[in-house]
């Protein structure tokens, strides 16, 4: 039982929880607003305006910064952790992403006179713009000035 309330209690955490959980909302307020269409996968799904990673992991690490000290062990761990997934979320994620959309356009253009595949189309959405991941650092900075 200690656990959750432990849990519960862990002010970083609970900023990181809610800076994902703000960004992914954002996410389904921009698609209604730029696409006018509510798409409830948008709450869950990876990619697009802003990154809820990095909203995430840039949070926790300013969090911890702020209760441990910049200088805390802890701190250099939440910010290699920031670190690793920011760049992951624009570099890795980002290019699988653009395979998708040049791998979904090349079987538009096959299939158009041949046979249609049942197949799903690859996730086009994975990755991240550097401004997506700028807003996905903005939401987690807004959220770290409120709960701070």
């Amino acid at each position: 039982m200690h656990f959750f309330l432990d849990l519960w209690q862990n002010d970083p955490l609970k900023c990181a929880c809610l800076s994902w959980v703000v960004a992914q909302s954002i996410k389904v307020l921009l698609t209604l607003w730029i696409e006018k269409k509510l798409d409830w996968r948008r709450c869950f799904g990876m990619g697009g305006m802003p990154s809820a990673h990095s909203a995430f992991v840039f949070s926790l690490m300013v969090m911890v910064g702020l209760r441990e000290g910049t200088g805390s062990a802890v701190f250099a761990l939440a910010f290699a952790l920031a670190a690793v997934v920011i760049y992951d979320a624009m570099g890795v994620r980002a290019e699988t992403g653009r395979q998708g959309q040049v791998l979904n356009r090349l079987l538009r253009e096959v299939l158009v006179e041949g046979q249609p595949i049942t197949e799903k189309q690859l996730k086009e959405l994975v990755g991240h713009t550097p401004l997506e991941v700028a807003g996905g650092i903005l939401v987690g900075a807004l959220m770290v000035l409120i709960m701070a």
